[in-house]
Protein backbone atom coordinates (compact mmCIF):
# COMPACT_ATOMS: atom_id res chain seq x y z
CA UNK A 1 0.00 0.00 0.00
CA UNK A 2 1.12 3.33 -0.74
CA UNK A 3 2.05 6.10 1.75
CA UNK A 4 0.24 9.42 1.70
CA UNK A 5 1.49 12.21 4.11
CA UNK A 6 -1.03 14.96 4.81
CA UNK A 7 0.34 17.81 6.20
CA UNK A 8 -2.94 20.22 7.58
CA UNK A 9 -2.54 23.97 8.53
CA UNK A 10 -5.82 23.96 11.08
CA UNK A 11 -5.53 27.51 11.60
CA UNK A 12 -5.79 28.09 7.58
CA UNK A 13 -8.91 29.69 6.17
CA UNK A 14 -12.54 31.41 7.31
CA UNK A 15 -13.56 27.19 6.91
CA UNK A 16 -11.96 24.89 8.83
CA UNK A 17 -11.08 21.68 6.91
CA UNK A 18 -12.09 19.40 9.68
CA UNK A 19 -15.10 19.29 7.99
CA UNK A 20 -14.53 17.35 5.31
CA UNK A 21 -11.44 15.58 6.62
CA UNK A 22 -13.23 12.36 6.90
CA UNK A 23 -13.95 12.14 3.69
CA UNK A 24 -11.30 13.18 2.42
CA UNK A 25 -9.14 10.50 3.87
CA UNK A 26 -11.81 7.97 2.74
CA UNK A 27 -11.18 8.96 -0.68
CA UNK A 28 -6.94 8.70 0.12
CA UNK A 29 -7.85 5.44 1.34
CA UNK A 30 -9.95 4.15 -1.43
CA UNK A 31 -7.19 5.31 -4.06
CA UNK A 32 -4.50 2.69 -1.79
CA UNK A 33 -2.63 5.13 0.16
CA UNK A 34 -1.95 4.49 3.83
CA UNK A 35 -2.54 8.52 5.03
CA UNK A 36 -0.15 9.67 7.54
CA UNK A 37 -2.47 13.09 9.38
CA UNK A 38 0.48 15.85 10.87
CA UNK A 39 -0.95 18.97 11.89
CA UNK A 40 1.55 21.89 11.46
CA UNK A 41 2.49 23.37 14.88
CA UNK A 42 4.18 26.90 13.82
CA UNK A 43 4.72 28.98 10.81
CA UNK A 44 8.13 26.90 9.44
CA UNK A 45 6.56 23.66 10.77
CA UNK A 46 5.88 21.74 7.37
CA UNK A 47 9.18 22.68 6.21
CA UNK A 48 10.98 20.94 8.84
CA UNK A 49 8.19 17.61 8.85
CA UNK A 50 9.04 17.56 5.21
CA UNK A 51 12.71 17.97 4.83
CA UNK A 52 12.57 14.93 7.73
CA UNK A 53 10.05 12.31 6.46
CA UNK A 54 9.01 13.36 3.22
CA UNK A 55 10.99 10.76 1.25
CA UNK A 56 9.54 7.74 2.80
CA UNK A 57 6.42 8.89 1.51
CA UNK A 58 5.38 8.11 -2.19
CA UNK A 59 2.70 11.41 -1.94
CA UNK A 60 2.73 14.50 0.37
CA UNK A 61 -0.17 16.69 0.41
CA UNK A 62 -0.37 19.56 2.25
CA UNK A 63 -3.86 21.39 3.28
CA UNK A 64 -3.66 25.22 4.07
CA UNK A 65 -3.40 28.72 2.39
CA UNK A 66 -0.19 30.12 -0.15
CA UNK A 67 1.65 29.99 3.08
CA UNK A 68 1.68 26.34 3.74
CA UNK A 69 2.12 25.52 0.22
CA UNK A 70 5.38 27.38 0.04
CA UNK A 71 6.61 26.21 3.62
CA UNK A 72 5.90 23.24 1.99
CA UNK A 73 8.14 23.41 -0.95
CA UNK A 74 10.92 24.75 0.86
CA UNK A 75 11.24 21.55 2.74
CA UNK A 76 10.47 19.77 -0.27
CA UNK A 77 13.69 21.63 -2.14
CA UNK A 78 15.63 21.10 0.70
CA UNK A 79 14.49 16.86 1.29
CA UNK A 80 17.98 16.00 -1.27
CA UNK A 81 16.88 13.56 -4.21
CA UNK A 82 14.52 11.26 -3.39
CA UNK A 83 11.78 13.67 -4.29
CA UNK A 84 8.20 12.73 -4.32
CA UNK A 85 5.02 14.44 -5.68
CA UNK A 86 3.21 17.56 -4.14
CA UNK A 87 -0.25 17.49 -3.92
CA UNK A 88 -2.01 20.82 -2.80
CA UNK A 89 -5.68 21.32 -0.80
CA UNK A 90 -6.46 24.96 -0.75
CA UNK A 91 -8.13 26.16 2.18
CA UNK A 92 -6.72 29.75 2.67
CA UNK A 93 -8.11 33.06 2.40
CA UNK A 94 -6.58 33.54 -1.53
CA UNK A 95 -5.08 30.79 -2.95
CA UNK A 96 -3.29 32.11 -5.62
CA UNK A 97 -1.79 29.36 -6.42
CA UNK A 98 -4.72 26.98 -6.48
CA UNK A 99 -6.33 29.76 -8.89
CA UNK A 100 -3.28 29.31 -11.05
CA UNK A 101 -3.44 25.63 -11.49
CA UNK A 102 -6.90 25.23 -11.34
CA UNK A 103 -7.14 23.59 -8.18
CA UNK A 104 -10.82 23.44 -6.32
CA UNK A 105 -11.36 25.36 -3.58
CA UNK A 106 -13.71 22.67 -2.75
CA UNK A 107 -11.06 20.56 0.14
CA UNK A 108 -12.89 17.07 -1.13
CA UNK A 109 -13.09 18.13 -4.90
CA UNK A 110 -9.53 18.95 -4.78
CA UNK A 111 -8.98 15.61 -2.76
CA UNK A 112 -10.70 13.88 -6.24
CA UNK A 113 -8.19 15.83 -8.31
CA UNK A 114 -4.87 14.80 -6.58
CA UNK A 115 -6.45 11.57 -7.24
CA UNK A 116 -7.33 11.54 -10.52
CA UNK A 117 -4.42 13.34 -11.44
CA UNK A 118 -1.09 12.97 -13.27
CA UNK A 119 2.66 14.35 -12.64
CA UNK A 120 3.58 17.92 -14.11
CA UNK A 121 6.85 19.80 -13.40
CA UNK A 122 6.51 23.69 -12.74
CA UNK A 123 9.44 26.22 -11.81
CA UNK A 124 10.05 27.22 -8.52
CA UNK A 125 11.63 30.83 -7.88
CA UNK A 126 14.83 30.88 -5.43
CA UNK A 127 15.77 34.28 -3.40
CA UNK A 128 18.66 33.73 -1.75
CA UNK A 129 17.62 30.84 1.26
CA UNK A 130 14.27 31.29 0.50
CA UNK A 131 11.94 29.31 -1.99
CA UNK A 132 8.26 30.81 -3.67
CA UNK A 133 6.21 29.04 -6.46
CA UNK A 134 4.51 32.47 -7.39
CA UNK A 135 5.54 35.60 -6.68
CA UNK A 136 8.37 37.80 -5.11
CA UNK A 137 7.56 41.44 -4.57
CA UNK A 138 8.07 44.76 -2.84
CA UNK A 139 6.29 48.08 -2.51
CA UNK A 140 2.47 49.37 -2.79
CA UNK A 141 0.14 46.61 -2.10
CA UNK A 142 2.70 43.50 -0.77
CA UNK A 143 2.35 43.22 2.95
CA UNK A 144 -1.54 43.14 2.24
CA UNK A 145 -1.61 39.53 3.23
CA UNK A 146 0.78 39.42 6.10
CA UNK A 147 -0.41 42.50 7.63
CA UNK A 148 -4.11 42.05 7.13
CA UNK A 149 -5.39 40.53 10.41
CA UNK A 150 -6.48 36.76 10.47
CA UNK A 151 -9.75 38.10 12.23
CA UNK A 152 -10.58 40.28 9.79
CA UNK A 153 -9.93 37.46 7.46
CA UNK A 154 -12.40 35.16 8.92
CA UNK A 155 -15.09 37.68 9.15
CA UNK A 156 -14.57 39.50 5.70
CA UNK A 157 -13.11 37.37 3.62
CA UNK A 158 -11.23 38.37 0.36
CA UNK A 159 -13.34 42.23 1.36
CA UNK A 160 -10.45 42.25 4.30
CA UNK A 161 -8.12 42.72 1.79
CA UNK A 162 -9.74 45.45 0.46
CA UNK A 163 -9.68 47.71 3.55
CA UNK A 164 -5.75 46.99 3.43
CA UNK A 165 -4.95 47.36 0.12
CA UNK A 166 -7.00 51.43 0.75
CA UNK A 167 -4.76 52.30 3.33
CA UNK A 168 -1.36 51.23 1.64
CA UNK A 169 -2.87 53.72 -1.17
CA UNK A 170 -2.70 56.47 0.91
CA UNK A 171 0.95 55.52 2.38
CA UNK A 172 2.88 54.42 -0.71
CA UNK A 173 6.27 55.15 -0.82
CA UNK A 174 8.82 55.00 -3.11
CA UNK A 175 12.48 52.78 -3.22
CA UNK A 176 15.16 54.04 -5.78
CA UNK A 177 16.49 50.47 -7.16
CA UNK A 178 18.70 49.43 -10.00
CA UNK A 179 17.29 46.22 -11.45
CA UNK A 180 19.18 44.12 -14.22
CA UNK A 181 17.11 40.95 -15.54
CA UNK A 182 18.98 38.69 -18.41
CA UNK A 183 20.92 41.71 -19.29
CA UNK A 184 18.36 44.06 -19.27
CA UNK A 185 19.33 47.03 -16.82
CA UNK A 186 16.71 49.64 -15.22
CA UNK A 187 17.12 52.70 -12.54
CA UNK A 188 14.35 54.90 -10.95
CA UNK A 189 12.54 55.47 -8.41
CA UNK A 190 9.42 52.92 -8.22
CA UNK A 191 6.65 51.88 -5.93
CA UNK A 192 6.14 48.25 -7.13
CA UNK A 193 7.72 45.43 -8.46
CA UNK A 194 6.82 41.84 -8.80
CA UNK A 195 8.92 38.79 -10.23
CA UNK A 196 6.35 36.12 -10.49
CA UNK A 197 4.83 32.71 -12.28
CA UNK A 198 1.28 33.08 -11.64
CA UNK A 199 -1.74 33.71 -13.29
CA UNK A 200 -2.96 35.32 -9.82
CA UNK A 201 -1.48 37.10 -7.11
CA UNK A 202 -3.93 38.27 -3.86
CA UNK A 203 -7.03 37.04 -5.29
CA UNK A 204 -6.53 39.33 -8.03
CA UNK A 205 -6.49 37.62 -12.13
CA UNK A 206 -3.26 38.98 -13.40
CA UNK A 207 -4.42 40.80 -16.30
CA UNK A 208 -0.92 42.31 -17.17
CA UNK A 209 0.70 39.47 -17.37
CA UNK A 210 -0.27 37.87 -20.37
CA UNK A 211 1.63 35.32 -21.43
CA UNK A 212 2.48 33.48 -18.08
CA UNK A 213 3.77 29.87 -19.05
CA UNK A 214 4.76 28.15 -15.69
CA UNK A 215 7.31 25.61 -16.90
CA UNK A 216 9.46 27.67 -19.16
CA UNK A 217 12.43 29.06 -16.51
CA UNK A 218 11.20 32.72 -17.24
CA UNK A 219 9.74 34.93 -14.85
CA UNK A 220 6.75 37.67 -15.77
CA UNK A 221 8.40 40.68 -14.01
CA UNK A 222 6.54 43.88 -13.77
CA UNK A 223 8.01 47.18 -12.09
CA UNK A 224 5.64 50.10 -11.20
CA UNK A 225 7.68 53.92 -11.44
CA UNK A 226 6.45 56.62 -8.60
CA UNK A 227 3.74 58.81 -10.01
CA UNK A 228 4.18 62.35 -9.75
CA UNK A 229 0.95 63.20 -8.76
CA UNK A 230 -2.63 62.22 -8.33
CA UNK A 231 -3.95 61.48 -11.33
CA UNK A 232 -0.28 59.45 -12.40
CA UNK A 233 -1.57 57.65 -9.44
CA UNK A 234 -5.02 56.93 -10.10
CA UNK A 235 -3.73 55.85 -14.10
CA UNK A 236 -1.84 53.23 -12.61
CA UNK A 237 -4.25 51.50 -10.30
CA UNK A 238 -6.76 51.84 -13.54
CA UNK A 239 -4.43 50.05 -15.73
CA UNK A 240 -3.82 47.39 -13.09
CA UNK A 241 -7.41 47.03 -13.06
CA UNK A 242 -8.22 46.92 -16.66
CA UNK A 243 -5.15 45.05 -18.42
CA UNK A 244 -4.38 48.28 -19.90
CA UNK A 245 -0.61 48.88 -19.08
CA UNK A 246 0.95 48.18 -23.16
CA UNK A 247 3.11 51.40 -23.62
CA UNK A 248 2.69 53.42 -20.65
CA UNK A 249 5.71 54.96 -19.76
CA UNK A 250 4.47 54.15 -15.91
CA UNK A 251 5.19 50.28 -16.02
CA UNK A 252 8.09 47.73 -17.46
CA UNK A 253 7.79 44.28 -17.96
CA UNK A 254 10.08 41.90 -18.89
CA UNK A 255 10.59 37.95 -18.71
CA UNK A 256 13.29 36.59 -17.35
CA UNK A 257 15.33 33.76 -16.02
CA UNK A 258 17.29 35.76 -13.24
CA UNK A 259 16.49 39.06 -11.28
CA UNK A 260 19.13 41.46 -9.55
CA UNK A 261 17.59 44.44 -7.32
CA UNK A 262 20.16 46.84 -5.62
CA UNK A 263 18.59 49.76 -3.43
CA UNK A 264 20.48 51.72 -0.84
CA UNK A 265 18.37 51.15 2.06
CA UNK A 266 16.66 47.95 2.97
CA UNK A 267 13.81 46.87 1.29
CA UNK A 268 10.72 45.06 2.53
CA UNK A 269 10.01 42.07 0.42
CA UNK A 270 7.05 39.74 0.38
CA UNK A 271 7.27 36.36 -0.79
CA UNK A 272 4.18 34.10 -1.30
CA UNK A 273 1.90 36.11 0.71
CA UNK A 274 4.59 36.17 4.04
CA UNK A 275 7.09 38.18 5.03
CA UNK A 276 10.31 37.80 3.12
CA UNK A 277 12.92 39.91 4.81
CA UNK A 278 14.18 43.65 4.95
CA UNK A 279 16.83 43.36 2.25
CA UNK A 280 19.37 46.03 0.17
CA UNK A 281 20.47 43.62 -2.67
CA UNK A 282 18.39 40.54 -3.83
CA UNK A 283 19.28 37.90 -6.39
CA UNK A 284 16.51 35.85 -7.51
CA UNK A 285 16.39 32.17 -9.60
CA UNK A 286 14.24 30.72 -11.83
CA UNK A 287 14.67 26.62 -11.18
CA UNK A 288 13.40 25.50 -14.26
CA UNK A 289 10.29 22.47 -13.55
CA UNK A 290 12.25 22.18 -10.17
CA UNK A 291 8.78 20.83 -8.20
CA UNK A 292 6.92 17.76 -9.09
CA UNK A 293 3.05 18.34 -8.71
CA UNK A 294 0.18 16.09 -8.71
CA UNK A 295 -2.31 17.57 -10.43
CA UNK A 296 -6.07 17.38 -12.28
CA UNK A 297 -5.84 15.61 -14.79
CA UNK A 298 -7.83 17.13 -17.16
CA UNK A 299 -5.25 19.74 -16.79
CA UNK A 300 -4.27 21.28 -20.09
CA UNK A 301 -0.62 21.88 -20.87
CA UNK A 302 1.17 24.92 -19.09
CA UNK A 303 2.60 26.38 -21.95
CA UNK A 304 -1.17 28.35 -22.62
CA UNK A 305 -1.71 32.02 -21.93
CA UNK A 306 -3.34 33.39 -19.40
CA UNK A 307 -6.63 34.46 -21.84
CA UNK A 308 -6.87 31.12 -23.08
CA UNK A 309 -6.67 29.56 -19.98
CA UNK A 310 -9.65 31.96 -19.08
CA UNK A 311 -11.65 31.18 -21.88
CA UNK A 312 -11.53 27.27 -20.95
CA UNK A 313 -11.46 27.98 -17.33
CA UNK A 314 -14.41 25.17 -15.64
CA UNK A 315 -16.32 27.40 -13.77
CA UNK A 316 -17.37 24.90 -10.96
CA UNK A 317 -13.87 25.14 -9.83
CA UNK A 318 -14.25 28.55 -8.89
CA UNK A 319 -16.86 28.28 -7.13
CA UNK A 320 -15.48 29.39 -3.69
CA UNK A 321 -14.81 33.13 -4.93
CA UNK A 322 -15.83 35.71 -3.00
CA UNK A 323 -17.44 39.22 -3.57
CA UNK A 324 -14.38 40.49 -3.86
CA UNK A 325 -13.58 39.25 -7.19
CA UNK A 326 -16.66 40.46 -8.47
CA UNK A 327 -15.81 44.19 -7.15
CA UNK A 328 -12.44 44.09 -8.95
CA UNK A 329 -13.76 42.63 -12.24
CA UNK A 330 -15.84 44.95 -12.52
CA UNK A 331 -13.93 47.94 -11.87
CA UNK A 332 -16.21 48.61 -8.99
CA UNK A 333 -12.60 50.13 -7.39
CA UNK A 334 -13.19 53.25 -8.53
CA UNK A 335 -15.64 54.50 -6.24
CA UNK A 336 -13.48 53.34 -3.30
CA UNK A 337 -10.40 55.24 -5.01
CA UNK A 338 -12.29 58.80 -5.76
CA UNK A 339 -13.82 58.09 -2.33
CA UNK A 340 -10.00 58.11 -1.11
CA UNK A 341 -9.03 60.82 -3.38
Amino acid sequence: MKKLLFIINPKAGKSAIKNDLFEIIRLFNEAEYEVIVYMTKGPDDAERKVIADGANYDLIVCAGGDGTLENTVCGYMKMGENKVPIGYIPVGTTNDFARSMKISRKPVEAAKQIISGSKYYIDVGRMEDKYFIYIAAFGMFTDISYSTKQSLKKVMGHSAYMVEALKSIANFKSYKIKAEMDGIVITGDYIYAMITNSFSVAGFKLRGAKHVVLDDGKFDCLFIKMPQNVAELQKIVSCMLTNDIDDNELFFECKASKVTIECEEPIPWTIDGEFGGNREKVTIHNDEKAICLWLNQNYQTLDSSTEEIAATEDTSINDYDDDFDEVFDKGDFDEEYNAWK
